[in-house]
C-alpha cells in the first residue's frame, strides 16, 4: 500500500494540469548536476558568517561566489565584551555577544571601586570612601593610580590607553548655566588641574556620560543636547553653536536623558536617542555644516552602547553588522539586545527599553584582550 501511494505521489508531480508528463530527462539531469556552488547568495553567506576566520579563507578560494560571499561576512575585528561589576564580591563576568558566552573573572584588585570609562582594554575607576582615581587592565592585571580626586557629580573620560604619553583624563562639572568646571590629569601626575570656565551658550552636563575623545578633541553632549568641546592642548573650552538633533515629542518622557549616548567612528561623533519602545535615532554631525543629519544606515558599521561609554565596530560577523547592542542581556544571559538598521526592529522583539530600571555601573563595554583563547 505505501508504495502505491509513493508511486502515485511521483506521478502526480511529475503530471501537469493537462495530463502530459512535463518532467523531461534534461531537467533531470539539470537537477542532478546543481552543487554547492548554486546555493543562493543569501544562504551562502550565512553558512560563511559561521566559519572561523581561517575557515572562512579556505571556503574563499573554491570559486568566484564562494570568494565574494566570504569576503562579505569576514570577520577580522573582535567585538567588545560586555563586563558585569557585581554588587557583592569580586567575581565579575563577561559577556561576548558574537559567541552568545559568558565568562567569569575573578578581580579582587577592584573591591570596593566603581567603573567611570573604558577605552582599549582598560578601565577607569574609582573608590567613593578613598577619592581613589586608578587605570586598570582586567586580562593583564595591570594598575596605574592616579592622584587622589574627588568625583561627584563630574563626566569623565581618557584619551587614549594610559600606558601613552599623551593620556589625559578629562571630567567636566556644571558650576552653573554658564560655568563649568575642568579637571584633567595625566598619568605620572601629582595633582590634577582645574579650571572654571563661562559658556557663550547654556551647557548643563549630562548625568552619565556622553563623552568621546575625537580628532585630538573631547566632546562633549549636554543635557538638552548642546555640544560642548574641550581641547587639551590649548586648553581651551566652548560650546558649539549646533542646534540639538531633532527628536520627536514622544522621545522625551520619564528618563528620557537616560536613552541617549554617544560614540565616535572614524572621526565623525554619532549620538543615539531611544526610548522604550520606539525605534532608536541615530544622528551624524555634518562638520562641515555643523548641522546634526540623521542617519538611516550605517554602513556595515555596528555599535555598542552603555551609560558610560560606547563604541563602534566594522568587520564584524554579517549578522552584527549595521546594527546597535546595547547593555542589556535577556533570556538568561544568552542573548544581547541589539537593533538592526537592515530589519527596522529590535531583538528580541516585544521588550520594554526602559533605561530607567538599569544601574548606569552595572555594566560597561569593554575591548576583549586579543588572544581570546588565552584568557578563556
Amino acid at each position: 500500500m505505501a508504495g502505491k501511494k509513493r508511486r502515485k505521489l511521483k506521478l502526480l508531480v511529475e503530471t501537469g494540469t493537462d495530463g502530459k508528463r512535463t518532467m523531461t530527462e534534461d531537467n533531470a539531469e539539470k537537477l542532478e548536476l546543481q552543487n554547492w556552488s548554486d546555493l543562493p547568495t543569501e544562504l551562502l553567506e550565512l553558512i560563511m558568517s559561521s566559519l572561523t576566520l581561517e575557515d572562512n579563507i579556505r571556503a574563499s578560494v573554491i570559486c568566484k561566489r564562494w570568494h565574494a560571499a566570504a569576503v562579505s561576512v569576514r570577520v577580522v575585528n573582535q567585538s567588545p565584551w560586555l563586563m558585569y561589576f557585581p554588587k557583592f564580591g569580586n567575581l565579575y563576568e563577561l559577556y561576548d555577544p558574537s559567541q552568545r558566552k559568558t565568562y567569569p573573572l575573578e578581580l579582587p584588585e577592584l573591591y570596593g571601586s566603581r567603573v567611570c570609562y573604558t577605552k582599549d582594554s582598560w578601565l577607569l575607576l574609582y573608590r567613593p570612601r578613598t577619592h581613589r582615581v586608578f587605570f586598570f587592565n582586567p586580562f593583564t592585571r595591570d594598575m596605574i593610580k592616579l592622584p587622589r580626586f574627588e568625583l561627584t557629580y563630574q563626566i569623565v573620560a581618557f584619551s587614549c590607553t594610559p600606558t601613552s604619553p599623551s593620556c589625559v583624563v578629562f571630567t567636566v562639572k556644571h558650576i552653573s548655566p554658564t560655568v563649568v568646571a575642568i579637571s584633567t590629569c595625566h598619568p605620572g601626575a601629582t595633582e590634577w588641574s582645574t579650571n572654571n570656565y563661562q559658556n557663550r551658550l547654556p551647557f548643563v552636563s549630562s548625568i552619565w556620560n556622553k563623552l568621546v575623545f575625537c580628532n585630538g578633541v573631547f566632546y562633549c553632549l549636554s543635557l538638552t543636547g548642546w555640544l560642548g568641546v574641550f581641547d587639551p592642548l590649548k586648553r581651551d573650552w566652548g560650546v558649539l553653536a549646533v542646534p540639538p538633533p531633532k527628536c520627536p515629542e514622544n522621545f522625551f518622557v520619564k528618563n528620557w536623558w537616560k536613552g541617549k549616548f554617544m560614540a565616535e567612528h572614524n572621526g565623525d561623533i554619532l549620538v543615539i536617542y531611544t526610548c522604550c519602545s520606539e525605534n532608536p535615532i541615530i544622528f551624524k554631525l555634518d562638520q562641515s555644516t555643523m548641522v546634526w543629519e540623521e542617519m538611516k544606515t550605517l554602513d556595515n558599521v555596528t555599535l555598542f552602547a552603555s551609560f558610560l561609554s560606547s563604541h563602534s565596530r566594522t568587520d564584524l560577523p554579517g549578522i552584527m553588522r549595521n546594527s546597535m547592542y546595547f547593555s542589556k542581556v535577556r533570556f538568561f544571559g544568552k542573548r544581547c539586545i541589539s537593533y538592526s538598521l537592515n530589519d527596522c526592529r529590535y531583538y528580541p522583539r516585544k521588550q520594554c527599553y526602559d533605561w530607567g530600571e538599569q544601574d548606569p555601573f552595572e555594566n560597561i563595554w569593554i575591548e576583549p584582550p586579543q588572544d581570546v583563547s588565552a584568557f578563556i
